[in-house]
C-alpha cells in the first residue's frame, strides 16, 4: 500500500513541476485560472504530493520493504560525501554567484547528484523508484531547459565570489542539519555511523 501511495505522490509532485516545462500547455492553464490561481493549485498539488511521498515511503519502508540489490558499505558513505555538494548547489540556486552562472541550473544539478548518490546508497525498491523518478525528472526538466525559450522564473539578482562564499557556508550549515537532525529523526536512518 506504501509504495502505490508514494508512487501516486511522485506522479503528483513530479507531474506539477513538470507542467512548468510544457510552456504552451502551463500558458493555458495560467490564461483559465489566472496566475494567482496557477500559483495556488501549484503550491496545493506540490504540497499534497509531497505529502504522499513522504507518508507512503515511510509506509512501505515500515511494512513492505522490497530489496533489489546490497549496495557496499563504502557507497553509503560515497553518498554521505556526494550530498555536502549536492546542497551547496541546491543553495548556490538561491544566492547566485559564480557557482549559478558556471552551471546555469545549479539546483537541478544538486537534485541530481542527491538522488544519484541516494541510489547508490539504498538497494530496494522503493528507493529506486523514488530516487529514480527524481532523477529522471531533474534530467528531463535540464533537457527541456536548453530548449526553452524563455527561463521560466523571475530574474535573481548574480552577484560575484563573495555569494558563492555565503552559500557555500549555508550549504556547509544545512547539511550538518540535515545529516544530524533531520536525516535521523524524520528518515529514521542515521548518516554517520552506517
Amino acid at each position: 500500500m506504501g509504495l502505490l501511495v508514494m508512487i501516486l505522490g511522485l506522479v503528483l509532485f513530479l507531474g506539477v513541476h513538470t507542467l512548468t516545462t510544457q510552456r504552451e500547455l502551463r500558458a493555458r492553464v495560467v490564461g483559465s485560472m489566472g496566475e494567482g490561481g496557477y500559483k495556488i493549485g501549484y503550491t496545493l498539488a506540490s504540497v499534497a504530493g509531497l505529502a504522499l511521498v513522504i507518508w507512503g515511503f515511510a509506509n512501505y519502508r515500515a511494512t513492505g520493504w522490497i530489496n533489489v540489490w546490497n549496495p557496499p558499505t563504502a557507497f553509503k558513505h560515497l553518498t554521505v560525501a556526494l550530498m555536502l555538494p549536492a546542497i551547496i548547489l541546491v543553495v548556490a540556486s538561491y544566492i547566485r554567484g559564480r557557482i549559478y552562472t558556471t552551471l546555469k541550473h545549479p539546483m537541478l544539478t544538486g537534485v541530481k547528484l542527491w538522488a544519484a548518490a541516494h541510489l547508490l546508497a539504498n538497494g530496494d525498491l522503493g528507493s529506486i523508484i523514488l530516487f529514480g523518478s527524481f532523477l529522471a525528472w531533474a534530467v528531463f526538466d535540464r533537457i527541456s531547459l536548453k530548449r526553452r525559450a524563455d527561463a521560466g522564473g523571475p530574474p535573481i539578482p548574480v552577484g560575484g565570489p563573495g555569494n558563492d562564499l555565503i552559500a557555500i557556508a549555508v550549504g556547509v550549515i544545512a547539511y550538518l542539519a540535515l545529516a544530524f537532525a533531520f536525516h535521523p529523526v524524520v528518515i529514521g536512518v542515521p548518516v554517520v555511523g552506517v
